[in-house]
C-alpha cells in the first residue's frame, strides 16, 4: 500500500507528550506500506480492534488504545491516506465518518 501522509504520523509523536506513540505509529507504517489489503475484512482479520466505518474509513486503536489513527484506503489504487491521529479525546470531538 502506499501510505500518504508519513509525515503527519512523525509529526504527531514528535508532539510533547505523544512520544510514546512513535514506536506503535512507525509498525503500523511498516505494515501497511507492505500490506496489499484488497477489502476492509482482510484489515479486520489482521487488526480486530479496528473499526470499519463507511467511505473507505478505517480506525485503529494505536498505543494500546491510547490514539486513534483514522485512515481512507482506496483498495484499487492501494492507497492509504492518513486523516487524523489523536487522543481518545480529541477522536471524540469529530466525525470520523466525514473526516
Amino acid at each position: 500500500m502506499h501510505v500518504i501522509k508519513r509525515k503527519t504520523l512523525v509529526e504527531f509523536y514528535q508532539q510533547p507528550g505523544h512520544e510514546d506513540a512513535k514506536g506503535a505509529l512507525e509498525a503500523w507504517y511498516y505494515e501497511a506500506k507492505h500490506a496489499q489489503w484488497a477489502s476492509p475484512a482482510e484489515i479486520k482479520a489482521l487488526y480486530g480492534s479496528a473499526s470499519i466505518l463507511k467511505k473507505n474509513r478505517v480506525v485503529f486503536d494505536i498505543a494500546g488504545n491510547k490514539y486513534r489513527l483514522i485512515v481512507r484506503i482506496n483498495y484499487e489504487s492501494k492507497t492509504v491516506f492518513v486523516r487524523f491521529i489523536g487522543t481518545h479525546r480529541e477522536y471524540d470531538e469529530i466525525d470520523a465518518r466525514v473526516i
